[in-house]
């Protein structure tokens, strides 16, 4: 677990992170990375067994904190750094599979999210990783799941609750790791007073219901604290897949900086 409490241009955001295998499973295929810094945070969750899915999300997730990192603050726009970020890990997984032809199937979902200038935010995602954000009671899902059956819902053909226990659930319509990734879109958002943000893979969505993570977000003792009852909540409910949560949050009361 990673937490830290930290002061960027007078707004003091708060953000803890916590990866667990789940109860099922022995391994886990899920990876996260918080910068330091508060200035960006990914979410991946691997696929293609356990030596594919678990290389895939790591070697993701490290290809785009070092893009960011490196690119952190040049002349090249944020959102055009976020997008090249997950064009080169893409790129990285296609050549391990031509490498290590055994992890030839494996892939990788991904949600970021980050601070720009002032209270500026960006996000994007690929797969079924989500960004949900809690403004006042309001919980919103701030990604649109890439699966088959995120597609149905849309086209009326099936009701969330029907998607919920649906055998394609599953199916993801874009993922890291194939050639036909289509161009990632870049998200913008206001960061405010009180807003609680939560990248998760869906081993915490499938357990747990957006009434019951509302509930907790609003609860939030601290970040550290929502993390691991959320974690715990998933478990409980079956933990029948990788569980990683990150909330970020951005308290009300702004503790001011020296000067």
């Amino acid at each position: 677990m990673k937490h830290a409490t930290l002061d960027l241009e007078r707004m003091q955001l708060q953000f803890s992170a916590l990866s667990h295998p789940g109860v099922v499973r022995q391994y886990n295929e899920d990876a996260y990375h918080v910068d330091a810094q508060g200035r960006f945070f990914i979410v991946a969750d691997g696929m293609g067994g356990y030596s594919g899915g678990e290389r895939a999300s790591q070697l993701a997730v490290g290809v785009m904190a070092l893009y960011l990192e490196t690119c952190w603050g040049q002349n090249q726009a944020l959102t055009e750094v976020m997008q090249q970020a997950i064009l080169r890990a893409n790129e990285h997984l296609l050549a391990e599979q031509v490498v290590n032809p055994v992890i030839k199937d494996m892939g990788t979902t991904v949600v970021m999210l980050c601070r720009g200038e002032g209270s500026q935010g960006w996000f994007c995602h690929v797969g079924d990783s989500r960004l949900y954000r809690l403004r006042g009671n309001h919980l919103e899902q701030l990604t649109q799941d890439h699966t088959w059956v995120a597609q149905a819902i849309e086209a009326g053909g099936l009701s969330p609750m029907q998607a919920r226990s649906h055998p394609w659930r599953h199916l993801l319509t874009q993922c890291l790791g194939r050639d036909d990734l289509e161009p990632v879109t870049v998200h913008p958002l206001t960061l405010e007073p009180g807003d609680c943000y939560l990248l998760c893979s869906d081993g915490l969505t499938e357990e747990v219901l957006d009434w019951q993570i509302a509930a907790t977000l609003r609860l939030m003792r601290s970040p550290e604290w929502t993390v691991q009852t959320l974690v715990d909540a998933a478990c409980k409910r079956g933990g029948r897949d990788n569980i990683t949560a990150v909330v970020v949050q951005v308290p009300w009361e702004q503790k001011p900086t020296d000067t």
